[in-house]
């Protein structure tokens, strides 16, 4: 048998079709053995037996056989089961690799689209709403300061000064006390 042949399609199926078959006609002599064997003992007495003990005795012997073509049964099986997961495993696997990686990269494009879509949307309702006027319906609280509040003179006297507080500080460093640059 050529080893590099169970490497391409045809050779292993012809390889399983093969063993497959052979296990098959196993199997069904295996099962035909058990029913000759136990038939045979159970009309065959040795001298000492009870009632059932002869029926006892083909049984035993008889499922021996039986797991014989029960195993031959799952072999087969098993060869079909090899031909399926080779099919499958290797000789499908770069088709279904580059259909996922194709999809992958359609979800990906549609994800870009959706979010380009909702930029550009953000973007026209902030362009729409900073160009047209608002008016402020009647009753509702201003969101800036009225302009008397502010005097022009003195930036610093625009909002109330803290308690205790002459005048605010003038840098970041005020905030933080001065160590002794250890």
């Amino acid at each position: 048998m050529d080893i590099n042949a169970l490497f391409t399609d045809e050779g292993l199926r012809a390889f399983t079709a093969t063993v497959r078959d052979q296990h098959v006609r196993d199997a069904q002599q295996y099962g035909q053995i058990a029913d000759i064997v136990r038939s045979r003992l159970q009309q065959t007495p040795i001298e000492g037996d009870r009632w059932m003990a002869k029926r006892l005795r083909a049984w035993k012997v008889a499922r021996q056989l039986k797991a014989m073509q029960k195993a031959s049964t799952e072999a087969a099986a098993k060869a079909e089961a090899l031909y399926a997961t080779y099919v499958n495993e290797v000789l499908e696997l770069p088709q279904r690799r580059a259909t996922a990686e194709a999809k992958r990269l359609e979800r990906k494009q549609g994800r870009q689209a959706a979010v380009g879509a909702a930029v550009a949307g953000s973007l026209n309702r902030t362009v729409t709403a900073l160009s047209t006027p608002q008016e402020q319906p009647g009753g509702t609280v201003p969101q800036a300061r009225p302009a008397e509040f502010v005097a022009p003179d003195n930036p610093w006297q625009q909002w109330p000064m803290a308690a205790g507080g002459e005048r605010p500080t003038s840098t970041i460093n005020d905030y933080f006390a001065k160590g002794d640059g250890k």
